[in-house]
C-alpha cells in the first residue's frame, strides 16, 4: 500500500465507532477507507461506492483489509456513513492531508482563508439547503477544518468554532470575506495570536465610509499586477495607508484599497472598475505591499482550489445526500489532495453516479487503471510489507 494511503487508516482508526461492539463485521477504518477511494475514483453515491467495493479486485480488497468473498454492503456502508459524527471525520481527515502537504517555510507566513459553501443539493421543499463553513490553506488548497451552519443561524456564530479544530493560530494571517468583518472575530484571533485581513462592504456602513474618505488619490500604487485569462484582461492596483486614529475598528493597523480594471478582449475600449476596501492588523515592516496583495487574492481562489474542485470534480451540488449526517460526512471525501500532489485520475471504465443497485449480470467488469487510486493500491500491494501481511477481516 502506498505511503500516503497507508496514513489515512491509522487516522482514521482513532475515530470512536457509532455501531454496537456486536454484530461488527467490517472495522470503521476498512468501510471510511474504501469510500474515500471510490470517492476519489469518480464513484458519488452510496450505491457507487458499495459497487466500487465490489467490482475492485482482490488484490487491492485485501489492501484495503477487506476479505474478497465477505465484502461491506451498500446499506452497511450508508448507515455507517450517516451515522459518523461529521466534525470528528472532517478533522481526522483534514489532519492526514494537511500532514501530506509541503510544510510552509518558515520565512513564510501561513496563510487560511475562511469562506462558506452551500450544498445545493441537499435543498428539500420543507428545508433549505445545508451550508458549510471551512477553513482553507490557501497555499494548500487543503482544509484544514469544517463544521456545519445551522438553519437558524450564520456564518458569524459559527467562525470560533471552525478556528478551534486547526489549534495552534500563532503567527497565522485569517482572511475573510465581508461577513466575517466583526469585532468579536478581531478579539478572538488577536487572543489567540493570530493575525487577520478582512474585506469591508456595507455590513458596516459607518467604517466603509471612513476608509472610502481616506486621502487615496495622494496615495501612490503599492502593487500593480496585470493578468490575461477567461477572454479578459484584468489591471488589480493595490494602495496602502497606515492608520492610528480615525477608524473605528480596534486592532486595525493599515487600510487597502484594492482597485481591479476589467475589459473584454473583444471590447479594447469599455472597461469595468471595481473598488474594494480592506483593514488589516500587520504593520508597515510584519508584510510587504507584495505579501498583501497576494493574501488578498489568495482567499479569491477559494473558490477555485475548493469550491469548483467540489462542485465540478465531485459533483457535489447535485448529491442529495440527506439523512443523517450524511450530507456533513460527505464533502471530508470530497476534500481535494494538497496542490503538489497529482489531480486523482478516473477509472478506466467508471459508472455513471448510480442511482439504483446493480445486479450481478449488469455489472460492469471494473478494470483498475495503474494511474486509478486503486490501481496504485494494487500495484503496490505486492511489495509493500502492510499489503502482504493483511489479512481478510470478519470483524
Amino acid at each position: 500500500m502506498p505511503e500516503a494511503a497507508a496514513g489515512l487508516p491509522a487516522v482514521l482508526a482513532e475515530l470512536p465507532d457509532p455501531r454496537a461492539r456486536r454484530g461488527v463485521r467490517h472495522r470503521l477504518t476498512v468501510v471510511v477507507t474504501a469510500a474515500v477511494c471510490a470517492v476519489v475514483s469518480g464513484y458519488r453515491s452510496y450505491t457507487a461506492i458499495a459497487e466500487w467495493v465490489a467490482d475492485v479486485p482482490a488484490a487491492t480488497a485485501l489492501a484495503l483489509g477487506i476479505a474478497p468473498d465477505w465484502r461491506p454492503s451498500e446499506a452497511m456502508i450508508r448507515r455507517l456513513l450517516q451515522a459518523l459524527g461529521p466534525d470528528l471525520l472532517t478533522t481526522a481527515i483534514s489532519g492526514w492531508l494537511a500532514g501530506r502537504a509541503a510544510a510552509t517555510p518558515p520565512a513564510q507566513r501561513r496563510a487560511i482563508a475562511v469562506d462558506g459553501k452551500t450544498l445545493g443539493g441537499s435543498r428539500t421543499t420543507d428545508a433549505a439547503a445545508q451550508h458549510v463553513l471551512a477553513a482553507c490553506e490557501q497555499a494548500t488548497g487543503v482544509v484544514l477544518a469544517s463544521t456545519d451552519v445551522e438553519g437558524k443561524t450564520n456564518e458569524i456564530t459559527r467562525f470560533a468554532p471552525l478556528l478551534d479544530q486547526i489549534g495552534d493560530l500563532r503567527n497565522t494571517l485569517v482572511t475573510a470575506d465581508v461577513l466575517h468583518c466583526q469585532r468579536d472575530h478581531v478579539a478572538y484571533l488577536a487572543e489567540h495570536g493570530a493575525h487577520w485581513i478582512l474585506t469591508v462592504k456595507g455590513n458596516q456602513p459607518n467604517l466603509h465610509a471612513q476608509l472610502a474618505a481616506l486621502p487615496w488619490r495622494a496615495v501612490p500604487e503599492a502593487t500593480r499586477d496585470t493578468d490575461h485569462g477567461h477572454g479578459r484582461r484584468e489591471i488589480r492596483t493595490l494602495k496602502i495607508l497606515t492608520i492610528s486614529t480615525g477608524i473605528d475598528f480596534p486592532h486595525a493597523a493599515q487600510a487597502l484599497q484594492i482597485r481591479r480594471r476589467r475589459r473584454r478582449l473583444d471590447q479594447p475600449k469599455r472597461f469595468t472598475t471595481e473598488t474594494v476596501y480592506a483593514i488589516a492588523d500587520l504593520r508597515v515592516h510584519e508584510a510587504r505591499p507584495a505579501q498583501l496583495a497576494g493574501w488578498i487574492r489568495g482567499h479569491r481562489s477559494v473558490e477555485n482550489k475548493i469550491h469548483w474542485v467540489r462542485d465540478v470534480t465531485y459533483d457535489e451540488d447535485r448529491s442529495q445526500i440527506r439523512t443523517g449526517t450524511g450530507h456533513k460526512s460527505w464533502p471530508p471525501c470530497a476534500t481535494p489532495p494538497p496542490a503538489h500532489s497529482a489531480p486523482p485520475t478516473p477509472p478506466t471504465s467508471p459508472p455513471p453516479t448510480a442511482t439504483t443497485p446493480a445486479t450481478a449480470s449488469a455489472r460492469w467488469p471494473y478494470s483498475a487503471s495503474p494511474d486509478d487510486f486503486a490501481g496504485a493500491l494494487t500495484a503496490n500491494a505486492s511489495t509493500s510489507p502492510t499489503s502482504r501481511n493483511a489479512a481478510p477481516t470478519g470483524s
